[in-house]
């Protein structure tokens, strides 16, 4: 694992530093990290061998994301690795530049995030994939890197069937490694400030207080790790149980968590000097991106009603890895 995790993670570090990452924000992405991003092959990680991939299973890409996640990475990344591995599938060449995703009908408008610095959208409409262009323009406000995008089927190149909701469920995975990465940055940043900053003659990290809400900040930071791996485990595109579990988990636990790390820090957390609401402002895009808990809730929720087993035995059957 540690032979492509670790220079993974040397080389997102390297690209995307906290500068680089406001550049992007303010709609300055450095082109030469896409570029090295490409020739590195990390972007056809899930991509078959036979297709010229590295042919790594879903769950050996979770822990890529993680990382992605806990550098606050930009650009569509993890968006662009599903789209060329789902391309490849279905036989078609995979377009130059970021690839954002989507699941929306087409001639209406709807928000996407990555799309102000992606080149094309793969979207998914009644069990179908589509490959379309969007425009790379933000309207969101500062440092808003989603986009409203309105695609053509008539323009747009069909790829083929997906299983349906397919698109939708993997994003949700990626999502969920995402926060439990970002969550992992914060759970760090805050606790050390909490050992630093001196109030009263000692750290404030030394209150009882403090502590617990560290304590519950670390708890949902792992149970978030651990519902991206689970959500990994199986398939790609992932089961309905699994991609619900994965994203209800993580999405509850980026509300608490940028909660805790911003009651911590205080002022300073809001600066825009200071990193934190780097990482906070993403956990709440990709709260509710792909749909928040309560969309997964529901949908899990349906599924295990219309199980036959008990709550154990679904569990089991339902999140066992493939």
């Amino acid at each position: 694992m540690t032979d492509f995790l670790d220079p993974f993670e040397r080389m997102i570090a390297a690209l995307f530093s906290p500068a680089a990452v406001r550049a992007a924000e303010r709609g300055e992405p450095d082109d030469r990290a896409w570029t090295e991003l490409a020739a590195s092959g990390f972007l056809d990680a899930l991509v078959p061998e036979d297709a010229g991939g590295a042919g790594l299973s879903f769950a050996d890409i979770v822990p890529l994301w993680l990382v992605l996640g806990r550098h606050a990475v930009p650009c569509p990344v993890g968006e662009t690795m599903i789209a060329r591995a789902l391309l490849a599938q279905a036989g078609r060449a995979a377009p130059d530049g970021p690839v954002a995703i989507a699941v929306q009908a087409p001639g209406s408008a709807g928000r996407v995030i990555g799309a102000a610095l992606a080149r094309h959208l793969l979207v998914e409409w009644e069990g179908n994939l589509y490959l379309a262009a969007v425009p790379g323009e933000a309207d969101g406000g500062d440092g808003e890197l989603a986009a409203s995008v309105r695609w053509d089927s008539e323009a747009a190149t069909p790829v083929g069937p997906i299983v349906p909701g397919g698109l939708r469920r993997a994003a949700a995975v990626l999502r969920a490694a995402l926060i439990a990465g970002a969550a992992d940055r914060l759970t760090t940043m805050t606790a050390g400030y909490a050992n630093e900053r001196i109030q009263f003659g000692k750290p404030i990290g030394k209150q009882q207080a403090l502590q617990q809400q560290l304590a519950v900040m670390a708890e949902d930071m792992v149970a978030a790790r651990i519902a991206a791996h689970i959500g990994g485990a199986g398939s790609f595109p992932p089961a309905l149980a699994a991609a619900a579990t994965a994203k209800s988990v993580a999405s509850g636990a980026a509300a608490r968590v940028a909660a805790i790390a911003h009651a911590v820090h205080g002022a300073i957390g809001i600066s825009e000097e200071y990193d934190l609401q780097l990482y906070t402002r993403r956990l709440q895009a990709w709260r509710l991106a792909d749909g928040s808990e309560s969309y997964w809730n529901r949908l899990l929720g349906a599924e295990r009603l219309a199980a036959p087993s008990g709550s154990v035995d679904f569990v089991r059957t339902a999140l066992a890895p493939a």
